[in-house]
């Protein structure tokens, strides 16, 4: 699955670091990619359920999802 996530509060590489790392350490998460410029993050990932950990992961980060 992939979704795409719309983010606030990113500014700089060291945001997009940070939001790799929480999300990266989630298991079924295969792919992440950062677009500063949009302020939105791709992910692909295995199950359904991970679409909200997904979330809570940016959130604990330090960043907030919008819809």
């Amino acid at each position: 699955m992939k979704k795409e996530f719309k983010v606030t509060g990113m500014s700089c590489q060291k945001c997009v670091d940070k939001i790799e790392k929480f999300v990266g350490e989630i298991d079924g998460v295969e792919l992440i990619e950062v677009d500063l410029g949009k302020k939105v993050v791709n992910v692909e990932f295995q199950s359904p359920a991970n679409e909200k950990i997904i979330s809570e992961a940016i959130l604990d980060a330090g960043f907030e999802v919008v819809s």
